[in-house]
This record gives structure tokens, sequence and C-alpha cells, in this order.
């Protein structure tokens, strides 16, 4: 098999080597057809000859390199797609035998797998139970609202198998978080979404994530965009919908954003605080408490967490895999090289470097940093290019929030007062 040589950690001591690789072992192949999907036309840039499954060799090449490759206690391995259950059990059973020859001792294995839940059966129930992963499931809210967007191949609608999938992920006690996409129509229905995923799937934790993409997704890579042509703050051309709008139509808008982000919060807040995990609220919490943020699109910094694709290639972001950010091949280069090569180095500073002055300015920018780099589509009010799309909701988002934390941060001191 092909060998990128041993994988040397040149670190002083006590520190701490760590970086997270999320694989598509099938590519962006899948069997859904979701309208607002970012990754199905990744089969036009990564080569329309191929198969869309991992190499036995590339597999073991990267498990092997990623286990060498960081030193902590817990190695975290992320299975994407596309949709990775379409390689079946037997892949996955490979997995777990690699994992076993490979790690060292002490050192804990940890999966998680994100996936559409519509193969989710009783055998992989079991099998992820006995392996302890932590499942991602797809939902986008009730019924109608799923429904709208993600359908399968056929445009059969998807919900009735993707709740019956989190079901059964409750009946064989497996532990899972919903992911849920936000987008121009279910972010209007703030509280049908929240409560139908808080009362009726019942995650370990709800994870939202805004459907942010511009009309030329599939063929001009983030921040390789015409800076002269990004659109100012608050014009036509930033509302999904309008003729001139730079914004597929499928894209949440701004407003609407911080308005669904306020809306649950405050259901949140009020009926179901320290009983339900909402993955943008508990990040909230720990910075306004003067922590890093828990995710990277909060963080000052990104680049230590990149994406293997099927056939060897890894580059610097899941939003990133065009020709412009790939960085190399596993079989030529280990991804702990890869990780912390100069180049990526740059790349994760960047997001710090080129926020304007405008976010420079920002009371809120210990909370937001820019947020994701891929989403800095417009202009600032004096003209300077690389202002975040959603800034206008996450503002209304963080001003609304912003009085509420010294009452939290005085819950949070007593519990773990009383638990002293």
């Amino acid at each position: 098999m092909g060998d990128a040589g041993p994988v040397r950690i040149p670190t002083s001591q006590g520190e701490i080597r760590r970086y997270h690789v999320m694989v598509k072992p099938t590519g962006p192949l899948c069997n859904l057809d979701c309208a607002y999907c970012y990754y199905l036309h990744k089969a036009e840039l990564l080569g329309t000859n191929s198969n869309f499954r991992i190499s036995d060799e590339i597999l073991e090449t990267h498990i092997r390199q990623y286990t060498e490759g960081q030193n902590a206690d817990e190695v975290v391995f992320t299975w994407q797609g596309g949709e990775p259950t379409l390689l079946g059990l037997p892949f996955f059973e490979k997995v777990i035998a690699l994992q076993q020859k490979y790690k060292r001792t002490g050192q804990c294995i940890v999966n998680d797998l994100q996936t559409n839940g519509t193969l989710i059966d009783e055998h992989w129930c079991r099998f992820l139970k006995k392996h302890n992963f932590l499942v991602g499931l797809s939902i986008d809210g009730p019924e109608e609202l799923h429904d709208a967007y993600r359908r399968a191949k056929d445009g059969k609608p998807t919900f009735k198998k993707v709740f019956a999938a989190s079901q059964l992920l409750h009946k064989y006690n497996v532990r899972f978080n919903s992911l849920t996409v936000v987008n121009h129509l279910n972010a209007k229905r703030p509280l049908d979404v929240y409560r139908f995923l808080s009362r009726e799937v019942e995650p370990h934790e709800i994870q939202f994530l805004p459907c942010v993409e511009p009309k030329n997704f599939r063929f001009v890579a983030p921040q390789q965009w015409e800076a002269t042509m990004l659109p100012p703050l608050h014009s036509s051309a930033t509302r999904p919908g309008n003729p001139d709008s730079i914004l597929t139509d499928w894209s949440v808008d701004a407003d609407d954003w911080g308005t669904f982000l306020c809306k649950v919060w405050d259901e949140w807040y009020r009926r179901d605080y320290g009983r339900v995990f909402v993955n943008l609220f508990e990040t909230a919490v720990a910075q306004w408490m003067g922590m890093d943020s828990q995710i990277c699109v909060y963080h000052e910094f990104c680049g230590k967490s990149v994406v293997l694709e099927h056939d060897g290639a890894v580059y610097s972001c899941d939003h990133y895999v065009y020709p412009e950010y790939k960085l190399a091949d596993v079989l030529h280069t280990s991804s702990s090289e890869m990780v912390f090569s100069d180049w990526q180095k740059h790349f994760g500073f960047n997001k710090f470097v080129s926020l304007p002055q405008h976010c420079r300015q920002c009371e809120f920018l210990f909370a937001c940093n820019g947020e994701c780099p891929k989403n800095r589509l417009i202009r600032t009010p004096g003209g300077d290019a690389g202002l975040n799309y959603l800034c206008p909701g996450l503002k209304k988002f963080w001003a609304h929030i912003d009085p509420i934390m010294p009452e939290i941060r005085k819950r949070i001191a007593m519990e773990q007062q009383s638990v002293i």
C-alpha cells in the first residue's frame, strides 16, 4: 500500500497535538437529491469517472496516519458524505478492525456518523450501539418542512423514513444529535421546528446550520469572489428570492436567521434550560463566560479540521472542497503534515487577518469572530469586502441574549456551588 512514511510528532513536553479529519468515504454520492445540498455537485469537480468509494489502501493509510499523527488521549473519526451508510455495515466493520490495529496503548477511538437516516435499520442500530457511535441525523423539522427540500432521487418524500430512524435509535439507545439546515422556509417557523425536535425527535443535542449558498457556488470557490462585485449590506442583492440576489432561493434570509435564533432561545431558556442542549446556545454561554467557542465557525481561527475525500485528496475544510484548496493526498503526504503545514496555517489564521475593520470594532466580535469565512459575501457600510452575510441576524441574536447572560452566569455559579 502507499506509505507516507512514519509520522514523528515534534512536540515539546506536555504539548497536545491534535487535529480533525472529516472522511467522505462515498464522496458526494448520496441516495437523496436535497435541493439545497452544497456537496452533490462535487461529482463534477472530483471526476465523473469515479465510483466514489474509498479504496482499502486509502482507508488503511488514513486510519494509520490519523492515529499516529496526534498525541491526544482521544481521537475522533468523523464519517460523512454524501451518504456514508451506502457503503454498508461490512465497510464500517472493517473500519473498527483497522482502528483497533493501529490505535496506540491508552488511546481512545471515537466514531461519529452523519446520515440522512433513510437506510438506518435494526442491524445498523445494533452495530452503532455496540461500537458506541455518535450519530448525526439530518432532519429539518415537521414533515412538510423537512420534505420541502429533502427528497429522494425519485422525488419521493423522506420524512417518514428519517423520523422512523430517530425512533429506532432511541429503541436501541444509540446516542444521536439532530442536524437541521435552517433554510428560506423553515426559518419562518422557528417554534414549530424547535418544538418538534425537542419534544418528538428528542436528540441528545439539537444542531442548527444556516443554509447560505451564493448562486455561483457550484463553480466558484469561497473567497475567490471578485471583491468589487460583492453587494453592500442591506441591498436587495443580499435578500434570497430577489431577482438580483447573489444567494440561492433556498438560502436563509439573514434577518430571518436572527429572528429564528431569538425565538428558539426564548422558548429554550423559558422551558428547557438545563434539559435540552442546543449547540449554538451552549457555545454562546461558554463564550460569554470567557471560554473559546465550542464550534469552529465562531472561533477566532480555523484550519485544524480538514476533509479527506474518497480518492485520498485532502482539502482545507468541508466547505472548501475546490481545486484551489486541495492540500495533497494521503498516499504521498501524511494528514498531520498537511494540517500543520505553512499553507494550512495561513488558511486558518486568515480567518482573523481578513476581518474588515467594521467587524473588529463590533461589540460582539468575541462571540462571532466573523463567523465562517465562506459566508463573507457582502461589503460593510464603509464599502470594505468581507462582511459576513449573516451579520444582521447574528447581531440581532447577540443583542437579544446579552442582557440574559449575567443571570445565566449566576445560575451556573450557584449550580457549581451546590455540587461542591
